[in-house]
């Protein structure tokens, strides 16, 4: 009896310590906790993700199972952190691998884990294996503490005689518990990007993929935002938003169990991509990007907007340069004198660059339309007969940058390159071959296609070291997917493709380090936060009619800072006054794509004037804390203001849509200043000459508003009355402390 007595104590004893001895990883921000736990099988689970916990010692008080039954009983199925395929739990997976023996199932347990300062945060990282095949998960986790954003991605390695067929990889699974979830994602189209739709996720599956290659984001866009318990608001309630850093195709997956619980998957769409990995060779997996806020999606993007500046936008803290680009102006209609003269308006408006669009290359196959050219990439002899470096010298002489257009990563059939290297482009050996825009794609797999397209830029900086600026575009997605380069491995080529396409931005970004890109892809069908890492900023839109402009600058800017937003003004609505297109843009980074020759002496006076107020602004534009005031979405009507980190300077910008007949313009109530500063509010951006706003309209008077001084406190709660009645009116105000 005393022998069993004294086994039973041994046995409660160790359970005592075991329990005593949790195995917990706490993945911190300033306000958010992320607490991983060892259970005692072995595995990896989430317990808690929300609010930044006061006292450690409440780690302790978790347990991995869920309490699932109405009945009391305890499910002990948990939130697995990075849950496999073909075990007990009957949901979507975060990896699947087909083993050398066929078999489909994938335990992970935990093996160890560290923590270690980055700049900026903490970087948790967990290793976890399968305990009967060589097979190994790397969970990585950033978590940014004052900007509240936190990075996961994964590595998948196995040592397996053979290679391994893997055919789900998540970037990271994350695991909520609320009574409802509302999911707002962002969809569109050529010139129609980022239109929002939300829905409240019942239980199964909402899926957000892409399966388009290279221009992944031309009809769904790699971000989202998520409310609990009612749709995600602007500056109150729970939200988070989310990310993920992938230019090809992607997947996020949304999933809600049978007891309520969701599930996020943001990961790879695996869509014709069962991956064939050879023995000790890491698949890293895309970084995901995400932020939780008890106080709407305002802050949760000033969160996002923060870090991408500190953390991940190329020269996310320097400058921007203004420019003047020609391609709305002149098309592919120009010679060597024509753009010196432009670069001579661009010095006159007071820009900082001129910028030459697509059409200035190309010589057996001149292009002079999108039906030929593409691949060959020297400077057309006909217009250009003293190339690029005699582009650069003029726009030296004329006291301007000179920023020039590519899209390296396609190529046309008519072209010499295609003629020497057929076999560099994804087509089908066996079908009728598809053109989209009479283009094909380059196999960015190959490896000597990535030294051919990081040779454009290469040839170009080496030949015109001055050279200030690119233009990336991207129009076509994969089409005919076949790669001559794979062969075999075709569920390789979606991947491989877009790593090659990061491979080759890595490449210009090390030799090229202070060298200023846009990221465009037929507007913006690619805006991710990996490629934004090699960009300093990205085109919205093709479409630059101010109205639509202010819908799809409203959405972007959840995800995106002002500084990463490129914006022109054009003359995509000509019903609209140039101050109006100007006023649009200049809340975000400004730039002119216009015949100045079009514009009246006070237009063009204008102009000047706005160019010079944003240079003076920027820094309250491209770095200060942003505040969405008012939705075009909901009104009609548009507010937004900029504050600076001191909150000694603001900008506002007002904006008057379709308003209906007598309709009611609200007072717009500012925030993020300081309430017990005193401000004079300024109005600026105004035309000249009795303030016309457009060729047609009666004379108008500064807004009352003009020159006042207020509280912060007063801006904050009631407000300037600012919008008008008036269709497609705009008013910019600086607000200055006193």
């Amino acid at each position: 009896m005393r022998k069993v007595f004294l086994t039973l104590l041994a046995i409660l004893t160790m359970a005592y310590v075991h329990a005593a001895e949790k195995k917990v990883i706490r993945i911190s921000t300033d306000n958010t906790d992320l607490v991983l736990q060892v259970a005692d099988n072995g595995r990896l689970y989430q317990v808690y993700y929300g609010d930044k916990l006061l006292h450690e010692a409440d780690l302790q008080n978790f347990d991995w199972y869920v309490h699932a039954g109405s009945d009391g009983s305890i499910s002990r199925r948990g939130w697995e952190v990075y849950a496999g395929s073909g075990n007990e739990d009957y949901f979507e997976p975060a990896v699947a691998i087909t083993h050398n023996d066929g078999n489909m199932s994938t335990m992970l347990k935990y093996v160890s884990s560290e923590q270690k300062a980055v700049d900026g945060g903490t970087e948790t990282t967990i290793r976890l294996s399968d305990d009967q095949y060589p097979v190994d998960v790397t969970l990585h986790y950033i978590a940014y503490a004052k900007e509240n954003v936190i990075k996961a991605w994964s590595e998948i390695k196995h040592n397996e005689k053979k290679a391994v067929t893997i055919w789900r990889y998540a970037s990271t699974m994350l695991y909520f518990n609320a009574q409802s979830y509302f999911l707002t994602e962002y969809h569109g189209d050529w010139a129609k990007e980022g239109q929002p739709a939300t829905q409240e996720l019942q239980f199964g599956k909402k899926v957000v993929d892409t399966k388009l290659g290279s221009r992944a984001a031309m009809q769904a866009e790699p971000f989202f935002e998520l409310g609990f318990d009612g749709p995600a608001r602007e500056s109150e309630g729970r939200v988070m938003l989310g990310t993920i850093g992938w230019t090809g195709n992607f997947s996020l997956t949304f999933e809600v169990d049978n007891v309520n619980n969701l599930r996020v998957i943001p990961a790879i769409n695996p869509y014709a991509s069962d991956y064939l990995l050879q023995p000790g060779t890491v698949f890293t997996t895309p970084e995901f990007i995400f932020t939780l806020s008890d106080n709407g999606t305002s802050q949760a993007s000033r969160n996002l907007h923060d870090w991408a500046r500190r953390y991940q936008l190329n020269d996310g803290m320097g400058d921007r340069l203004t420019l003047l680009n020609n391609w709305e102006n002149t098309g592919f209609d120009f010679n060597q004198e024509s753009l010196a003269a432009l670069m001579r308006e661009a010095k006159d408006l007071g820009v900082d660059m001129f910028l030459l669009d697509d059409g200035w290359f190309a010589n057996k196959y001149p292009r002079k339309d999108d039906h030929a050219g593409l691949g060959d990439w020297e400077a057309t002899r006909s217009k250009l007969p003293d190339g690029v470096p005699a582009l650069v010298k003029s726009a030296k002489e004329a006291g301007v940058k000179f920023g020039i257009w590519i899209e390296p990563e396609m190529v046309n059939p008519k072209s010499e390159l295609f003629e020497k290297h057929p076999d560099w482009a994804i087509r089908l050996p066996n079908r009728e071959t598809y053109y989209y825009r009479n283009q094909l794609v380059l196999d960015m797999a190959n490896p000597k296609v990535q030294d051919y397209v990081y040779s454009v830029v290469d040839n170009l900086m080496k030949e015109n070291p001055e050279l200030a600026y690119f233009k990336w575009d991207c129009n076509s997605p994969i089409t005919n997917i076949y790669s001559p380069y794979l062969k075999d491995n075709q569920g390789n080529l979606y991947i491989d493709h877009v790593r090659g396409v990061y491979n080759v931005m890595r490449r210009v970004k090390e030799n090229y380090p202070n060298l200023p890109i846009m990221l465009c892809s037929g507007g913006g069908a690619r805006c991710d936060y990996e490629s934004l890492k090699y960009f300093t900023e990205f085109w919205c839109s093709d479409d630059t009619d101010p109205y639509e402009r202010l819908y799809i600058q409203w959405s972007m800017s959840k995800f995106f800072p002002a500084k990463a937003m490129a914006a022109h003004v054009t003359n995509w609505s000509k019903t609209t006054s140039v101050k109006f297109r100007t006023d649009v843009a200049s809340m975000c980074k400004l730039g002119f794509d216009i015949g100045l020759q079009s514009m009246t002496a006070e237009e063009l006076d204008f102009c000047r004037t706005a160019v010079d107020n944003f240079h003076r602004l920027k820094p309250v534009i491209l770095d200060g804390e942003q505040y969405r005031l008012i939705s075009p979405y909901e009104t009609d009507h548009m507010a937004v203001n900029y504050v600076s980190t001191d909150k000694s300077k603001a900008v506002l910008f007002a904006y008057d849509l379709h308003p209906r007949f007598q309709g009611k313009t609200p007072a717009v109530r500012l925030q993020g200043l300081d309430a017990g500063r005193m401000y004079k509010v300024t109005e600026i951006n105004l035309m000249p000459q009795d303030n016309t706003l457009a060729p047609g309209q009666p004379a108008k008077e500064v807004t009352s508003e003009d020159g006042k001084i207020y509280s912060g406190d007063y801006l904050m709660k009631v407000g300037l009355n600012v919008l008008t009645p008036k269709e497609g009116q705009s008013h910019v105000f600086e607000l200055t402390a006193q």
